[in-house]
């Protein structure tokens, strides 16, 4: 434990070592005291502690050098004797000391370039004749920065003080060659090194300066700030006071900010006057990073790597750097932005292209090429650009691969953008040779920029599926034809692109094309018409399955086999969805490649299937392949289809009415979504989660999420049914049946925009009956439930009646029985359309074939052909 002495902390052994010499001084010898060390170490605390330890009759002279005070001859020796020979320093006389002695004056500014002999005699005999009779101490304070006379006094001097009662104590910076060499052999030389404060001393210095204990946490960061440097921790301290830190519970951000800045006031600057190369090399690692090497700042600071090292070895002396094997390291989070903060943004710019070149030139990584080409917004380093991309795919660093891919189109697109400034786009008439050449190299510009393209939307699929929808758009719109187009989309389909429209389209049209082509490549065909029946739409089917057909252990085929099992389920072809979704089973064999995408979409489609057919087996199955889809996506890594995964995964769970792992797979669905900036899967996970929270009571929970989470206007119809439909459970569980029920209408309303006819899919007609129920209107729910038939998960609502049929009844269809109850009872065909989820226009339809089969004219007369039967 060290104790502190004053103002004096960690400096027992430099105090003992002082106190000898005083104990020197008291027996009339002399002692020349020289304390070494750093800016900021306390070299002049230790001074001023000085004339505290002397004889109460010692006399002390102290004299403070600056670098400015160079030019002035004498101007140290000056300030020493001047406050002892009064006027006689400035009048060069010889008068009496006041105590009979004679005094010798300092010589006059600019007699000599040199001091001469006799003005050294006449100066040692002044010293002498003011320790004639008392201890004389001369406290010397930086006199490294002393005039060139004024060190040639005290090296002579120091050498002729053997029988005199002096102590001359001078502090030197770590390093003053030139003095130490004169004195070095003088039996009466000290040499002090006050050592950086220890964690102990810095904590006390700390719950000093606030008077009360500090957190330890705080203390440790002022310590590791610092370095034990007594000047930086009484700047960072008194930064941290004035910014009101609380010492018991600081903000770390606040701290580490401002300890930026005391570095920046103190360790920073005086590196910067002290030695430039080491604070050049400082900046280098901080703009470049701390891993650069000594080779490569060596080359950009045209120094040689031998002076590099030496500046290394500066930093780490200065506690700013710790050297550690193949690359160097800030000592403190703190360092490096205190150092950035002192470097203007254009420089950094030219750091960055600086040493982009210089490791482009040697061979380096692409990635770390490209990632000094990013900072200096070169507008080069194209072939650099899309090696690091490959590379960081390659290995898994997809948003860094992204970053490197989008300025390599960046570039591109200038490139292309600048020919079409100068009106040179095209060859023109009469151009010869140079036209050709302009036509080729723009011919070559639109090709880089499609291969990048895809190359990007590839990328993004794994971290950015919002982004890899709108690329998915670009590869479309760029692609030279339509043969292209289908190639670069089929390589990129994904079930998780058509959960937005925008990701969706491209696919339809890219579809079309192809079937159109008289020699259509068979598995692009099946991966694209897979995407486009997943979109909800209906493509030509005849060409996919007659491919399917002769390549039955393609996973392509596959995929379109799970896609159209979900298609058939949908529209409620039970039978087919069934056969369809064992043949996409079947076809992601046991030992299929884990990590093709085909084969987690293969299943996805076969499970949906099996969810929508209803059946309590089938829902078993479709538990079973859920499980498995999960499996895959995470043997395969597939990002893209890891959150589509969980949501199969979390509907069969809800469907069985496990509630709890319904919501477990939807909330993890709802983190992977987000991190991949999906929207639409966003959208649906958070449904998903707030049906099963409504599920486990929790209405309240799932009203507040589903309220955070902002609509969409460009998810699939399917996803925004989904979210209608959770919006809908979560306002009947919370009373307000009269807005679940509208809910509920417009999400069959979506449904039936994509064909989606199997109330099975998603379940509102059920909630809409009982929603209508609670509201009183039985027939309604009644209404709205007539036309699901068995096998579809819901209960035949049978329709009440008193005796047999009507006698007109049993002309009219189920659809026109439904429009006649909703009639009868008052409804409006506005009213009527909105319940039954028509348009206006049909319902219309409807009552005019139903007026033609009874042979009526009017509403009226409608109500009493059926009005009595049907209000029973």
């Amino acid at each position: 434990m060290h104790e502190p002495n004053g103002e004096l902390h960690h400096r027992e052994r430099d105090t003992a070592q002082l106190r000898e010499s005083m104990t020197e001084l008291a027996a009339g010898r002399p002692t020349v005291a020289l304390v070494h060390g750093a800016r900021g170490t306390g070299r002049s605390t230790l001074l001023r502690a000085v004339p505290g330890m002397l004889p109460g009759d010692a006399l002390v002279l102290r004299a403070r050098c600056h670098p400015s005070e160079r030019g002035f001859e004498y101007g140290m020796v000056r300030q020493l004797f001047d406050p002892v020979l009064g006027g006689a320093v400035r009048r060069g006389d010889r008068s009496a000391d006041g105590r009979g002695g004679a005094r010798r004056p300092v010589p006059s500014p600019g007699a000599a370039d040199l001091p001469t002999q006799e003005a050294l005699q006449d100066l040692l005999h002044t010293t002498r004749s003011l320790a004639a009779d008392r201890p004389l101490a001369l406290l010397v304070d930086d006199l490294v920065h002393a005039d060139a006379a004024s060190l040639r006094w005290f090296a002579y001097i120091a050498r002729r003080l053997d029988d005199l009662p002096v102590l001359v104590v001078a502090s030197l910076p770590a390093a003053a060659p030139g003095i130490v060499e004169e004195l070095g052999s003088l039996p009466y030389l000290r040499r002090l090194w006050p050592e950086p404060l220890c964690a102990t001393c810095t904590a006390d210095v700390v719950d000093l300066a606030f008077d009360a204990p500090a957190d330890r946490d705080l203390a440790a960061l002022c310590h590791a700030v610092s370095y034990g440097n007594p000047l930086v921790l009484q700047e960072l301290v008194s930064r941290l006071r004035r910014a009101h830190v609380q010492p018991q519970a600081p903000d770390p951000e606040q701290v580490l900010s401002i300890a930026a800045q005391a570095l920046a006031a103190t360790t920073l600057t005086w590196l910067d006057e002290d030695d430039p190369a080491a604070g050049e090399l400082l900046t280098q690692l901080a703009v470049l990073g701390p891993g650069t090497d000594a080779a490569l700042c060596g080359a950009l600071s045209d120094r040689g790597e031998a002076h590099v090292l030496q500046a290394r070895d500066a930093l780490v002396r200065a506690g700013l750097v710790r050297a550690e094997p193949g690359a160097d390291a800030f000592v403190h989070p703190a360092v490096r932005p205190a150092v950035l903060a002192r470097v203007p943004a254009r420089t950094r710019r030219e750091l960055h292209g600086r040493a982009a070149a210089v490791l482009c030139r040697a061979g380096a990584p692409a990635r770390q090429t490209a990632e000094h080409l990013l900072k200096a917004g070169s507008d080069w380093g194209l072939d650099v650009l899309r090696s690091a991309g490959a590379q960081a795919a390659s290995a898994g660093d997809h948003r860094d691969a992204a970053r490197y891919l989008r300025r390599a189109l960046a570039l591109v697109d200038a490139a292309a953008g600048g020919g079409r400034a100068d009106g040179e786009a095209g060859r023109k008439p009469g151009d010869g040779e140079a036209g050709d050449r302009r036509a080729d190299a723009e011919t070559d510009l639109a090709e880089t920029f499609h291969e990048l393209t895809v190359r990007l939307a590839a990328v993004e699929l794994h971290c950015d599926l919002d982004g890899a929808a709108r690329q998915v758009a670009a590869v479309a719109a760029t692609a030279p034809d339509a043969a292209r187009r289908a190639g670069a989309l089929a390589a990129l389909a994904s079930p998780a692109l058509v959960a937005s429209v925008e990701g969706a389209q491209p696919f339809v049209r890219a579809c079309g094309e192809l079937a159109a082509l008289p020699a259509a490549d068979p598995g692009q065909l099946l991966r694209l018409t897979a995407q486009v029946l997943l979109a909800g739409h209906r493509p030509r089917l005849r060409q996919a399955v007659r491919a399917a057909a002769r390549r039955p252990g393609d996973p392509a085929a596959g995929a379109f086999a799970g896609a159209l099992a979900a298609a058939a389920a949908a529209t409620g072809r039970l039978g087919a969805a069934r056969r369809l979704a064992a043949r996409a089973e079947a076809a992601v064999r046991p030992d299929a490649d884990p990590r093709a995408a085909t084969s987690t979409a293969a299943l996805i489609g076969a499970a949906l299937a099996l969810a929508w057919t209803g059946t309590a087996g089938d829902l078993g199955r479709a538990s079973a392949l859920a499980h498995r889809v999960v499996d895959t996506a995470r043997a395969s890594d597939d990002f893209a289809l890891a959150p589509l995964a969980l949501l199969v995964r979390s509907e069969t769970a809800y469907r069985q009415g496990e509630f709890a792992a319904a919501l477990a797979d939807a909330g993890a669905a709802v983190r992977r979504a987000r991190d991949l900036n999906s929207a639409a899967l966003t959208a649906a996970a958070v449904a998903c989660t707030a049906r099963a929270l409504v599920g486990l009571g929790r209405a309240g929970e799932a009203a507040v999420l589903l309220g955070r989470e902002p609509t969409a206007a460009g998810d699939h119809p399917f996803v925004r049914a989904l979210v209608l439909q959770a919006q809908g459970v979560v306002a009947a569980a919370r009373g307000d049946h009269a807005e679940a029920v509208g809910f509920f209408l417009d999400c069959g309303h979506r449904l039936a925009l994509r064909g989606i006819t199997n109330p099975a899919c998603l379940l509102w007609r059920a909630h809409a009956a009982q929603s209508y129920a609670a509201l009183g209107e039985h027939a309604a729910a009644v209404t709205i439930m007539s036309g699901v038939g068995p096998g579809t998960g819901q209960q035949e609502a049978g329709r009440p009646s008193a005796g047999g049929p009507a006698p007109g009844r049993t002309l009219l269809t189920p659809a026109e029985l439904r429009v006649v109850e909703l009639v009868v009872r008052g409804h409006s065909s506005l009213e009527v359309a909105e319940n039954l989820f028509l348009s206006k226009r049909t319902v219309d339809t409807h009552l005019g074939r139903i007026y033609r089969k009874l042979k009526i004219r009017s509403r009226h007369e409608l109500i009493a052909a059926l009005g009595t039967e049907l209000t029973a």
